[in-house]
C-alpha cells in the first residue's frame, strides 16, 4: 500500500475510533461534600469480589466533585468513600446522580438526587443504621438478661425483614434496591441469611427469578441464583439429618479448604502453606468493639508457642482496608482480608455462623477442631505442638 492510501486507511480509522467514542454511553456521579476540605473522596465499584477503586479527587473548599465512567448493561453498584462514611449508589443507565452530603457524618446525612434506585438505597441504607443502632441499645441495657436482649434482638430483625420484604423486596423485584437489601447486615452478620433461614431462600430466589427475566446474562443474577441453590442444598441436607460442617468435594489433600488472600503487605498468603506448623485459622473484625482484647490473647499465645512451631492465619471481614491495614502493621502473624467481608464464601465453606471464630489445623494440615468444641485453647495447641 503507498504512503496516500496508508494515510486515507488512518484517517478513516481515526474518524471511526473518534465516532465510536463520542457514542459511548456515560453515567455520571457528581455533587458537593461538605465540612470535607482535604478528605479524599473514593469513587468504588462494588464487585462481586468486593470494592474496586474507579476514580478519587481530594477535596476543597466548596466539596465539589464528579466522576463518570461506562454505562452498564443491567445494574451496577458504586460507592462514595471518605475513610468509613459510605453512601451507596446504583446505575442502571446513562443518569446523572448528584449528591450532597455533609460530614462527619455523610453515611447518613445526605440527599440524592437523578435516580430513584439511590433514593431507596438511601432509605434503606438509614432505616439499616438504625437497625444497628436499636440492636446496640438493647444489647447494652444493663436491665435485660442474655435470653432476653437475644430475643428483643430477633423480633427487631423479624420486623425489619418483614418491612424490607413488604415494603421493596417483593414490590419490585427486578429494583436495585431490592438486590441491595438482600446483603444488608448487622454487625458481621447477614439481615437476610439463605444459609440459615428457608424464608430468606425464597427472598434471593425471587429477586433472582426477576434479575433472569428482565437481566439475562447479568453475573449478578447468576450469583444470586447460585446463593439460592445452595441455600436449598443445605436445606435438604438439614432436612434429611446429614448436615456436614464442610462440603468434602472442596477439601484438599491437606484436609483443610485452603484460603488463599493477600496480606497487609499485598503479599499472596495460602493457607497450605503452612504445612509442618500447627496453625490458628482465625476469621477476626478488627472494627469490632473486643478486638483489642482479642487480639492481646492471641499475641499471648503466638509469644508463647511461635518459636515452638505456632502460627496465626488470621482472615480479617472488616469493609475498610485502610482501617485494616493500620491494625495489622505490627502484628507479628498473618493477616489477610478477605473483600467480599460478610459474603465469603470462606465463611459458607468453615461453616462460621458468628465472628470471632477459629481452627486448629495440625502440623499434616489437617483441621482437627474448632473454638465450640476446645474447652482451654491453650492446652488443645500445647497438644498439637
Amino acid at each position: 500500500m503507498n504512503i496516500r492510501k496508508l494515510l486515507s486507511a488512518t484517517a478513516v480509522v481515526a474518524v471511526a475510533f473518534a465516532v465510536t467514542a463520542c457514542q459511548e454511553k456515560k453515567f455520571h456521579v457528581e455533587g458537593t461534600i461538605v465540612n470535607a476540605k482535604d478528605s479524599t473522596l473514593y469513587f468504588e465499584s462494588m464487585s462481586l469480589q468486593g470494592p474496586v477503586a474507579v476514580d478519587s479527587v481530594k477535596l476543597d473548599d466548596g466539596g465539589e466533585f464528579s466522576f463518570s465512567s461506562n454505562s452498564p448493561e443491567a445494574p451496577e453498584f458504586y460507592r462514595l468513600r471518605i475513610a468509613g462514611q459510605i453512601i451507596n449508589i446504583a446505575i442502571d443507565s446513562t443518569e446523572t446522580v448528584n449528591v450532597k452530603a455533609t460530614m462527619p457524618d455523610m453515611a447518613r446525612n445526605y440527599e440524592v438526587s437523578g435516580s430513584e434506585e439511590c433514593s431507596k438505597i438511601r432509605t434503606l441504607a438509614i432505616k439499616q443504621i438504625d437497625l444497628q443502632n436499636r440492636a446496640i441499645a438493647i444489647e447494652r441495657s444493663p436491665e435485660l438478661g442474655s435470653q432476653a436482649v437475644a430475643d428483643s434482638i430477633n423480633k427487631l430483625l423479624r420486623e425489619y425483614k418483614e418491612e424490607v420484604k413488604r415494603d421493596f423486596i417483593f414490590k419490585e423485584p427486578k429494583a436495585a434496591s431490592s438486590y441491595f437489601a438482600l446483603f444488608q447486615a448487622i454487625g458481621p452478620y447477614l439481615i437476610f441469611n439463605p444459609r440459615t433461614s428457608k424464608d430468606d431462600i425464597k427472598v434471593f430466589a425471587a429477586v433472582a427469578t426477576s434479575w433472569d427475566t428482565f437481566y439475562p446474562g447479568a453475573e449478578r443474577g447468576q450469583n444470586l441464583h447460585n446463593i439460592a441453590i445452595e441455600g436449598m442444598k443445605n436445606e435438604r441436607i438439614v432436612a434429611a439429618g446429614q448436615q456436614t460442617a464442610i462440603d468434602a468435594s472442596k477439601v484438599s489433600e491437606a484436609g483443610i479448604i485452603n484460603i488463599k488472600l493477600r496480606d497487609n503487605k499485598g503479599v499472596e498468603q495460602s493457607l497450605t502453606q503452612l504445612k509442618g506448623k500447627v496453625v490458628l485459622l482465625d476469621f477476626h473484625i478488627f472494627a469490632m468493639e473486643d478486638s483489642p482484647k482479642r487480639i492481646l490473647m492471641l499475641r499471648e499465645l503466638y509469644n508463647k508457642y511461635h518459636a515452638q512451631g505456632l502460627e496465626i492465619y488470621q482472615v480479617s471481614l472488616d469493609t475498610d482496608e485502610h482501617f485494616w491495614k493500620q491494625q495489622t502493621s505490627a502484628l507479628p502473624w498473618i493477616s489477610v482480608i478477605d473483600p467480599a467481608s460478610v459474603n465469603s464464601q470462606n465463611l459458607a465453606l468453615y461453616n462460621v455462623q458468628s465472628v470471632p471464630d477459629f481452627f486448629l489445623i495440625d502440623k499434616s494440615n489437617t483441621l482437627v477442631n474448632r473454638a465450640a468444641r476446645i474447652k482451654d485453647l491453650d492446652a488443645a495447641i500445647a497438644a498439637l505442638l
